[in-house]
């Protein structure tokens, strides 16, 4: 697995009980290599304008995401998880939006 790939992974849901769904890989964590990995979800009215980005079905990187629907990477839905946890690549995003999405949540992040 690299950064920029779409991976399902076990996410804990707000009622408890988990679900596998689609994240996407942002970088390897030190000391153990775990993943910051960010959601992604079809419930597209919760995007954040300028803050998440938008994977629509007319975008050149949609196919190679695997991905089904119209998709929102939730910069805001952060985690960070060990291998173990992630079940599978399914895909990938375009270099470019990898780069857009550290861009925009290391400006987000730093003074």
């Amino acid at each position: 697995m690299k950064e920029g790939d779409v991976v399902m992974a076990v996410l804990a849901q707000a009622d408890g009980r988990t679900k596998d769904r689609p994240v996407i890989l942002l970088c390897q964590m030190p000391p153990f290599g775990d993943w910051l990995v960010c959601g992604v979800s079809t419930q597209l009215q919760r995007e954040v304008p300028g803050f998440d980005e938008l994977l629509s079905r007319t975008d050149p990187d949609f196919a190679d995401s695997g991905l089904w629907h119209t998709s929102l990477i939730r910069l805001g839905y952060l985690e960070t998880m060990s291998e173990g946890r992630l079940l599978g690549e399914v895909g990938a995003i375009a270099p470019a939006r990898l780069l857009r999405l550290l861009t925009r949540l290391s400006q987000h992040i730093s003074p």
